[in-house]
């Protein structure tokens, strides 16, 4: 193939990505952390929350050729955490979010991963929602949630057995 149809195509994937991370414009993105939060209340049917919780938000950054930061809330609480998970977004590399309170409730948007390998590590005994549907393309997604384009995405437990 030659390559300005291999960099055509790539282009298109990204173009595809991002307008899956972009949502439906500036209305929706403005009523979205509540939607957001919503929805995973509802998922989960029985929370320690009341139904207009505060919440933490956590920052995920975008890691293109495996450049940029992996994400950790590393925080252990007293109490029930809940932490709203902005978007994650992988092109062409491998990418890990670590979610490691014990006592964390983890409301995650969506993620986006692009030909590359997505690793989302929970602690065993926090909760994680994910609220959008999945779709994977050429890939592997297991959960069924985010959109994975020729790559692989991947819940993992982890703490499992350790004192919290």
């Amino acid at each position: 193939m030659p390559a300005c149809h291999l960099t055509r195509n790539l282009f298109s994937i990204l173009l595809i990505a991002g307008a899956c991370l972009m949502g439906m414009g500036p209305a929706r993105a403005q009523n979205e952390p509540n939607s957001t939060i919503a929805a995973c209340l509802q998922a989960w049917g029985n929370h320690p929350f009341s139904s207009n919780p505060s919440y933490k938000t956590l920052a995920t950054s975008v890691k293109v050729f495996g450049i940029g930061q992996n994400t950790v809330d590393s925080e252990v609480t007293s109490g029930p955490s809940l932490v709203l998970i902005n978007p994650g977004v992988n092109v062409m590399g491998g990418s890990t979010i670590e979610l490691l309170n014990p006592r964390g409730w983890y409301c995650m948007r969506t993620t986006v991963n692009v030909m590359g390998g997505m690793e989302i590590k929970v602690h065993c005994d926090a909760q994680l929602a994910l609220t959008s549907d999945g779709t994977t393309v050429l890939g592997n997604n297991p959960e069924s949630k985010g959109v994975t384009v020729m790559g692989s995405t991947r819940v993992e437990r982890v703490g499992c057995g350790q004192a919290s």
